[in-house]
């Protein structure tokens, strides 16, 4: 049976959903990052850089949650959640995935933990870091707000549903706190609603007792 090692909200969001929507046998494993279980000597010994999600697949361990997703779509290559290999559509598919991964969920990190970037006790440094991330995630979501809105589609790939739509989601979430959250824009919106209707990610929100306003 498949395990997911996650934390509610957390990057394992991504790969929950995507299990939901396949229909597949799998076991969460919480995680609890409140008691530092994501640092401890056994979950490192699955990802040794303390982070969270982990898949593990029979003899399998996969960390790096847009890897997961990967190796998701293409053992249930039935289910859609990807273009066909081989093609222009798939060619977008990866580099949507990882522009999600690579730029907006990079930049939001910094916004969450912008003491990483300065040294200790240097609070004015770090409040200005997490300006400059707030700021750089605008101009990203304002990217994917035009995306949808040049191509009039439903999905950010275009007509089918893919797994850059639940990662898209799961990262819009994240700046619900925001001044400037991605519900706020006026395709953005919709979207997201779009995705949150699916049973699928009702069901994993539902199970992680994410509450709501879920975005």
């Amino acid at each position: 049976m498949l395990h997911l090692h996650y934390y509610p909200g957390n990057a394992s969001l991504t790969p929950h959903m995507l299990l939901e929507e396949f229909g597949v046998q799998y076991q969460l494993d919480l995680v609890d990052r409140t008691k530092g279980a994501h640092k401890s000597p056994g979950y490192l010994k699955l990802n040794p850089n303390g982070l969270i999600p982990v898949l593990i697949d029979a003899d399998l361990v996969l960390y790096e949650a847009a890897a997961i997703c990967l190796h998701l779509v293409d053992v249930h290559p039935k289910a859609g959640l990807a273009p066909a290999l081989g093609t222009p559509e798939r060619a977008h598919f990866y580099k949507r995935l990882i522009w999600l991964t690579n730029t907006l969920q990079a930049m939001l990190i910094h916004y969450f933990y912008p003491e990483r970037l300065v040294d200790d006790s240097n609070a004015e440094g770090a409040a200005q870091v997490r300006a400059h991330a707030e700021a750089k995630i605008g101009t990203m979501l304002d990217q994917l707000d035009a995306e949808l809105a040049r191509h009039g589609q439903p999905w950010l790939l275009g007509a089918n549903y893919s797994a850059v739509d639940p990662y898209a989601l799961m990262l819009c979430r994240w700046t619900r706190g925001m001044k400037r959250p991605a519900r706020a824009l006026p395709h953005l919106a919709p979207y997201l609603q779009r995705v949150l209707d699916r049973p699928a990610v009702q069901r994993a929100f539902e199970q992680e007792g994410l509450t709501k306003p879920w975005v």
